[in-house]
């Protein structure tokens, strides 16, 4: 049976600047969804202060990025030799991210005190000057994060991300710029000349259209493999 025209009509033609906005929207879907995954990754290291001006004691500390209310049961910190590669620090975390999404584990010293303020958990710990490496491990062992520092000769150890960050001088710290993970610990990390614990890295950056689109690219040639 033949239907009337006016019931199945000719197939309409979708204009080019339709076609345009319909992509583009699409594309934007796609970044923003990339970049969300991108910037929740989590937990993360924020930020690591391990050369005080005079004595380390009870004045070393690690603040972790994470999900508030989360437990960090089971995660691991390590300090890295940059020389030979083998662990010098393991501290096993236990607790939570607070409100704030910030967890500070803090060095304690002879008398079981220590000067960072509000820290999450006390430790008794100390990081070597660069180059060397902290990373962030899950309870099987898995690396979630990791920061590498100091200038690395041919046949050290970096355990790091992409390229070191700076060796921080004495009594500055290497902070996180923004909850971002860009996988490059010299474009994450930057020194800080006074540390701060328990305040965190900026929030999450808007992306530009022009970061949108680049991330919707490689998120659709992902998806076209």
């Amino acid at each position: 049976m033949t239907l009337p025209f006016f019931l199945y009509g000719p197939r309409p033609r979708v204009g080019a600047a339709s076609l345009r906005t319909t992509l583009r929207a699409a594309i934007l879907a796609a970044a923003v969804a990339s970049w969300g995954t991108l910037a929740a990754a989590s937990p993360l290291l924020s930020e690591v202060f391990y050369d005080a001006s005079g004595s380390d004691d009870g004045e070393v500390f690690v603040e972790l990025a994470g999900t508030p209310g989360a437990s960090v049961d089971g995660l691991v910190i390590e300090g890295i030799n940059g020389s030979d590669g083998s662990v010098t620090v393991s501290l096993e975390l236990a607790g939570s991210f607070g409100s704030d999404g910030l967890f500070v584990v803090a060095d304690v010293d002879a008398e079981g005190a220590t000067a960072v303020a509000g820290a999450d958990q006390l430790l008794s710990f100390d990081f070597q000057n660069g180059p060397d490496s902290v990373v962030l491990r899950d309870a099987l062992g898995v690396a979630l994060d990791a920061l590498g520092y100091g200038a690395f000769d041919a046949g050290q150890v970096f355990a790091g991300e992409g390229a070191p960050a700076p060796d921080a001088p004495a009594g500055s710290s290497l902070a996180r710029l923004d909850l971002v993970d860009r996988g490059d610990n010299a474009l994450d990390f930057a020194v800080t000349d006074t540390p701060t614990p328990g305040v965190g890295p900026a929030p999450v950056p808007e992306p530009s259209l022009a970061v949108l689109l680049a991330v919707a690219s490689a998120a659709l040639r992902r998806r076209g493999r």
